[in-house]
């Protein structure tokens, strides 16, 4: 399993869009991904799931991946947290 911490670094947080990217990405991958926030814990290849989050501006997102492909997996969730979910 990877473990991350990431940071939201876009001003309007994860909204729609931002979240169907997330599961998006997350949904080229064999592994699971679980995104929690305060005591919230999510699958993140759920868009539903990523929105009931709340992740505004500055949130810490604790992600983790299991699986085959887990370290890609993490790898690709990060970058888009990094890009501020720009393409």
């Amino acid at each position: 399993m990877v473990s991350k911490i990431l940071v939201v670094k876009n001003r309007a947080g994860i909204h729609a869009r931002p979240a169907a990217m997330i599961v998006k990405v997350a949904n080229k991958f064999k592994s699971e991904l679980y995104m929690e926030k305060d005591d919230i814990k999510i699958n993140g290849k759920s868009i539903m799931g990523v929105i009931t989050l709340g992740a505004g501006f500055k949130s810490e997102i604790k992600i983790s991946c299991e699986g085959e492909d887990e370290v890609d997996m993490a790898d690709a969730i990060e970058q888009l947290f990094e890009n501020r979910f720009e393409q």
